[in-house]
């Protein structure tokens, strides 16, 4: 199977107590937009009074790469690569979100913007996705996620 280039999202929120430095490219409102200015992003969006972005890929032949980004994200990637294939993650329920949010350390108001957001993201997300799966538990997720990968690159590949 051919491995799976993971992109490296920047953002220009704080870091949150405890997350991995490495988990975005954390930068100022400026970098973004000189970045952005440059074409240098993908796809990149405004969430939640916070910038995005997937800078242009460059994974090593061979590679399929997987993107972690937002329905608004999503769409444009479509728009420019129609052979995309999009898949939405979804929480078990809104109450587990809720909870692995507050797990996290974000705060009560934000955690409640970013239910709100997230009803309103499944179903745009649901007429751009081919397929859907819930994250209940880490382990089968990434199984899932890379079944997905391999079945739908055999379908490219074979022509079946």
């Amino acid at each position: 199977m051919p491995d799976i280039w993971l992109s490296r999202s920047w953002t220009t929120r704080p870091r949150r107590d405890g997350e991995d430095a490495g988990a975005y490219v954390f930068v100022d409102e400026e970098e973004f937009r000189r970045r952005a200015g440059e074409g240098g992003f993908l796809e990149w969006a405004e969430f939640l009074g916070h910038l995005y972005g997937t800078p242009v890929p460059s994974p090593p032949p061979g590679s399929d790469v997987l993107l972690e980004i937002d329905v608004q994200g999503a769409e444009q990637v479509l728009a420019k690569c129609a052979d995309a294939v999009v898949i939405m993650l979804l929480p078990p329920s809104a109450e587990v979100q809720r909870e692995r949010l507050f797990a996290r350390g974000d705060p009560e108001g934000h955690v409640r913007q970013r239910i709100d957001k997230g009803r309103e993201e499944v179903a745009r997300g649901r007429q751009l996705a081919r397929f859907e799966v819930v994250n209940s538990q880490v382990d089968q997720a990434v199984g899932e996620l890379a079944g997905i990968v391999s079945r739908t690159r055999r379908k490219d590949v074979h022509g079946s």
